[in-house]
């Protein structure tokens, strides 16, 4: 049996996507334990060719097969399709969801059936938008969302989610770490120059102001990527805005993981630490899963809605007034270290309910 786990990664400088890539391999290992399991994303991967093909670079493999993509794609038994976890949406540009959303037509039509990995399932804010998600709904054989309003967003476009789920990540081993940090810091690259988000200058404000509060409270202070690309890349890159914090805060831990083992770093990194305030939402699930209390500062829908659904209050959202007073009265809740508790608990029972219906697919 051949399964492929479409849109993630294990060599991203993101590391949510490879975390991606882990968690939902794992649960297809669980579920189909002899099978051969493919791993493909955006870039380069086992694919003969890109899948960002254009419909006529497409068209054209489907007539010549020059590159075998066709052949390829029809020797897998399943596909499951995890849109990066974030990306089954169009706040990211029509293109991205427009070039992720042809392969579930495709391989409808070759009759490999797709999977809808637990997600975030939305927004769609443009008529185009809508038609493609639709689309993609109805040639799914299974759909998991890891959020109810996701999944309330499916049942608006006409398919009812099969499964309520949460995040992949908490699939991944968690081994005990040792408590040798205090508060570690993640600041996005993304959300630190101009997006459509947030404001820039007022969320490196926020960020800044948060981090020398912490310091005035006489808290040790760890600053930490989460998507790192090479050092002269712009752009969504969280190496430059832990730059210009460590020259404004002084002598400060700086860890930016890299190469191949860059997932296991981060989470041995954050299993590290007492607390994590972290902008990238897989930087916050990589430490609930690993039993630390994350307080995100979410910029978008996709955050409260899934921790929610953990049990998980402790969210900042960033569009909101005072985000330093917000945070730094979380920061002293007693409440998070018996909260994170139960995290795992909601987690594993909500993967269980995935694997059960995923094992019922074939």
């Amino acid at each position: 049996m051949r399964i492929l786990i479409l849109w993630a990664s294990l060599d991203q400088p993101n590391l949510g996507v490879r975390a991606l890539a882990v968690g939902t391999r794992a649960i297809a290992e669980g579920v189909f334990p002899r099978a051969d399991i493919r791993i493909q994303g955006t870039g380069r991967g086992d694919a003969p060719m890109s899948l960002f093909t254009g419909p006529r670079g497409l068209f054209k493999e489907r007539v010549t097969g020059a590159h075998g993509l066709f052949d390829w794609l029809a020797s897998f038994d399943l596909v499951l399709d995890t849109r990066s976890g974030d990306s089954f949406a169009d706040i990211y540009g029509l293109d991205r969801l427009r070039d992720m959303s042809r392969f579930p037509e495709i391989l409808n039509r070759m009759g490999v059936p797709v999977v809808l990995t637990p997600q975030t399932i939305g927004p769609f804010n443009t008529r185009r938008g809508v038609r493609l998600a639709r689309r993609s709904l109805r040639h799914a054989r299974l759909v998991a969302s890891r959020d109810t309003r996701s999944a309330a967003c499916a049942q608006q476009l006409g398919r009812r989610v099969d499964v309520e789920s949460t995040d992949v990540v908490f699939a991944i081993e968690h081994p005990p770490v040792q408590k040798t940090r205090d508060v570690m810091l993640n600041v996005s690259g993304l959300l630190w120059t101009g997006n459509p988000h947030v404001d820039a200058a007022r969320y490196r404000r926020d960020v800044l102001a948060i981090a020398r509060r912490v310091q005035a409270e006489g808290r040790e202070l760890t600053l930490l990527a989460h998507v790192v690309g090479p050092d002269d890349s712009a752009g969504d890159n969280d190496r430059h805005p832990l730059a210009e914090l460590q020259s404004a805060l002084g002598d400060v831990e700086v860890i930016v993981p890299e190469g191949e083992h860059a997932l296991e770093q981060v989470r041995t990194a954050v299993g590290s630490a007492r607390v994590v305030l972290g902008s990238r939402m897989h930087a916050c699930l990589n430490a609930l899963s690993m039993g630390t209390p994350a307080i995100p500062l979410a910029y978008s829908r996709k955050f409260a809605p899934l921790l929610a659904g953990l049990g998980w209050e402790h969210v900042v959202d960033l569009r909101d007034d005072d985000v330093a007073d917000r945070t730094m009265k979380l920061l002293a809740s007693p409440h998070l270290e018996e909260d994170v508790a139960g995290v795992r608990r909601r987690a594993d029972d909500d993967l269980a309910r995935f694997a059960d219906a995923l094992g019922e697919v074939l």
